[in-house]
Parts: C-alpha cells; structure tokens; sequence
C-alpha cells in the first residue's frame, strides 16, 4: 500500500474517531429517543457549544474527505507517488488531527490556518500528479 493509501486509510478511521467524539455527547445531551429518531422536528434542547462544534469539525472532515480522496486516488492510479505527494497526505492527516482540537476549542485563527495547511495539502498532491 502506498504511503498516500494508509494516509487515507487512517484519515477514514479518523472520521470515526470523530463522528464518536460527536455522538456521544449529542446522545447524552438530546436522548436517545430523540437521536434515534427520524429527527422530523428540531432537538427540544440545543446541542452543548462543545458538542455543536464537535459535530461542525467531523461534518468539515467530511467534505475535506472527499477531494482528500480524489487526490489519493489520481496519485495512485497515475502512479504519480513521490516524496513531495507522501509528504502532502501526511500534512492532510496530521492537520486533520489538530483541526478536531482547534475548531472544539475555539482556537483562532488557529482553526483556519490548520485547515488551509490540510487544504494546501491536498490541492498539492493533485497538482503534483499532473506535472
């Protein structure tokens, strides 16, 4: 497996960290009748500040995800790996792992820095496999 693909692999099981480090508190906040719900009308009671970002950082994972994906996926196919690609997924990972931290937490401009390094990452890792 390329270096790029366990990037990948460990920012998928990320998610999950995250999408835990959501539920958990969202569960003991709004109940489980409510979480288990269809969710047809709004929670009686608002999501914690801490929860309500917890939930907003594994949703940006989410989409950042995706194009983290497409760039894994042109790397590898392209046979296009190299030092500066490897080095690219694993920046992605590791901002990922501070954004989740900095956006709980309220770090600014933290927050946004680390994600722009994740950002830059990725869109490097495209660009590289097209030169």
């Amino acid at each position: 497996m390329t270096p790029e693909l366990t990037a990948l692999a460990l920012a998928g099981l990320l998610q999950a960290v995250q999408l835990n480090l959501f539920a958990v508190p969202a569960n003991l906040e709004l109940g489980t009748g409510y979480t288990s719900s269809p969710r047809d009308t709004p929670p009686s009671r608002p999501l914690s500040a801490l929860t309500g970002r917890l939930q907003r950082a594994m949703n940006n994972h989410f989409e950042g995800l995706i194009l983290f994906t497409l760039a894994v996926t042109v790397v590898t196919l392209g046979n296009q790996s190299t030092a500066l690609t490897q080095y690219a997924a694993w920046t992605y990972l590791a901002a990922r792992v501070l954004y989740i931290p900095a956006y709980a937490f309220g770090w600014r401009p933290w927050r946004s820095a680390i994600w722009g390094i994740g950002f830059l990452a990725t869109l490097t890792m495209i660009l590289a496999a097209l030169f």
